[in-house]
């Protein structure tokens, strides 16, 4: 968590109005024309708001999930079509476990698809001979002992058994298993693999056939965290790629990454590419380097004077600003620590090329490192949030529960900050990704951006400072507190307006900021309506200090205090005309 000092500078900009929802508040403007409403006009979640959170266009699934649905779509397929169920198994796996287009093409032409999956026509059964010879060992061998799939070819069991053994052990292609016979393509169902193989060769093909219906079937993926076996079935084009495993990891069902919103895929794949690629070191090398005159090898100056010694074994000694021998350097060329032919040629613009190149890379590079530190510190920030919800879930909730003397179902509200605090440390993680990519010239958006990204950073550290350092006093406590119920309504009120600020922040950056129109010179390019709900000057949120630390100072939106009151439970701050805090009801005097 940030330092003390970073938490009173997110307090002091309590009138910065982060959450009023008078006007100067990012509220909606008069005239309609939709600018975002980032204001909680109502301290109670409305329903709407609550049935967008609950609707969930996914369903996570056990290994015993898969097996049961796999099963129903067997069943389904085999009632429907009247075939057996090791058919139906076939045929769902030749066409990606889709019960819908296996009922298509097989009434449209079932001829085809029999011949497609390896089904004959009608069943060949074994001549019913005392003996026969096996196709593959050649000897003869007693009815009882043989075996055939649907073509009839017969084939003893050791035989069948080293067959269906090796496929199995050959990977996942045993389950579009053939007859042995090199000129049948009579498919292998599961009902001969389960009399057949061996128990261990069973429990293989069982495990190959249940990764078959995640990884062949479109709308179901497995959960990409290490070590999850769960999967998950998603109903694709129902709104947000987001999904949230039973094993507490969030992750894109679009691209399998983390969890990313408000950025969309392709941003977050350049994004993870640059981090991971050798530009950056690159661009490292060209604005802190020079090439040593000789060898060419990148040498890096830190402190000392301009006489430059290259590593063995080159040696060759240089000037660095002229990068000429040094030999030819001395005291009538400007001593150890200038260099006037360097000066010199400077100004007749010899260098120009090369120092421009080097400006460009420097530059290039302080602006990815602005934009990368800040990423970094969130998710350190994220981790560290995560720990202290692990611990408070472990330990410090009953020992608050026993401390305050209330059960631990009526200290959810807790948690539900915490989660909170996670989720938001993630958005406002892949924000500055977003702002990376956001181009240079659009310079109203991106002042806008910057706005909206600093409300954020600041409604969260008081959040984040509330759950964990106010929370800090009662579990400190040695008997119950007076105000814990105080505690309560400010931390369950700051929880719900960081998530609707939160959403809605969300919502606007993913919709392209539209509502920003084309910037002019010397002006924001917002709309009217916005700039007045603006209240005047905006903050950046660029140049606001990270989750992991250090201040920066944030000007002025010039608000008129005349209209707004902050609530001195919640801090929530108000429109004049309010009676009641709009985030947890405390009566205004």
């Amino acid at each position: 968590m940030d330092s003390e000092d970073d938490m009173h500078d997110a307090n002091d900009s309590a009138d910065d109005d982060f959450y009023s929802g008078g006007e100067a508040g990012l509220a909606a403007s008069d005239d309609g024309d939709g600018d975002y409403d980032f204001a909680d006009h109502d301290s109670d979640d409305s329903p709407e708001l609550l049935s967008h959170r609950q609707q969930q266009n996914y369903c996570i699934l056990s290994e015993a999930g898969i097996k049961q649905r796999q099963e129903d779509d067997i069943n389904r397929v085999s009632t429907v079509l009247s075939i057996s169920k090791s058919e139906a198994c076939v045929l769902l796996r030749s066409y990606n476990w889709s019960v819908s287009k296996v009922h298509d093409e097989w009434f449209v032409d079932e001829e085809r698809v029999r011949k497609v999956v390896g089904f004959p026509e009608k069943r060949i059964e074994m001549p019913n001979d005392r003996e026969l010879a096996c196709g593959i060992c050649f000897e003869n061998c007693p009815h009882a002992s043989m075996s055939a799939a649907a073509c009839g070819h017969p084939f003893c069991s050791v035989c069948w058994r080293g067959y269906i053994s090796t496929a199995i052990n050959d990977g996942p292609g045993c389950l579009m298993l053939r007859c042995p016979d090199p000129s049948c393509a009579a498919a292998v169902g599961q009902d001969m693999i389960n009399s057949l193989a061996n128990e261990e060769d069973k429990e293989k093909y069982g495990r190959y056939l249940r990764r078959s219906y995640i990884e062949d079937n479109r709308k179901t993926k497995w959960c990409p965290a290490p070590g999850c076996e769960y999967a998950v079935e998603f109903v694709v084009g129902s709104g947000s790629y987001d999904v949230n495993c039973n094993c507490s990891y969030g992750f894109c069902w679009n691209c399998t990454e983390e969890a990313h919103r408000p950025v969309d895929c392709a941003t977050v794949s350049k994004w993870i590419l640059k981090n991971s690629a050798e530009s950056e070191n690159m661009n490292w090398i060209l604005a802190n380097s020079k090439p040593c005159p000789k060898c060419k090898r990148p040498i890096e100056k830190n402190q000392g004077c301009m006489h430059i010694t290259c590593t063995p074994p080159c040696k060759f000694e240089f000037c660095w600003l002229c990068l000429g021998s040094w030999s030819e350097h001395g005291e009538r060329t400007g001593g150890f620590y200038a260099c006037n032919r360097y000066e010199a040629a400077r100004q007749e613009g010899a260098y120009d090329e090369s120092e421009r190149r080097r400006e460009m890379a420097k530059n290039s590079l302080e602006r990815y490192t602005h934009y990368y530190e800040r990423w970094a510190a969130n998710q350190s920030s994220r981790q560290k949030a995560l720990g202290d919800l692990q611990s408070l879930q472990n330990d410090k909730l009953e020992k608050l529960s026993d401390i305050q003397s209330q059960p631990e179902s009526q200290l959810k509200f807790i948690i539900e900050a915490w989660l909170q605090i996670v989720e938001c440390r993630r958005v406002l993680k892949w924000t500055y990704a977003y702002g990376y990519y956001l181009p240079e010239h659009e310079h109203a958006k991106r002042q806008f951006f910057e706005y909206l990204q600093g409300e954020a950073e600041s409604g969260l550290e008081r959040l984040h400072q509330c759950a964990e350092k106010e929370l800090q006093i009662y579990l400190e406590a040695e008997s119950p507190s007076k105000d814990f119920n105080d505690f309560r309504t400010k931390l369950a009120g700051l929880t719900s307006v960081t998530r609707n600020y939160f959403e809605n922040l969300v919502r606007a950056l993913e919709t392209g900021l539209n509502d920003v129109g084309p910037s002019t010179s010397q002006s924001t390019g917002i709309k009217n309506t916005t700039s007045k709900s603006l209240g005047g000057k905006s903050k950046s949120g660029k140049n606001r200090a990270s989750a992991a630390g250090s201040k920066s100072g944030s000007s002025s939106r010039g608000v008129d205090d005349s209209n707004i009151w902050t609530c001195d439970q919640c801090t929530y701050v108000n429109p004049r005309s309010a009676k009641a805090c709009q985030a947890c009801d405390h009566q205004h005097r």
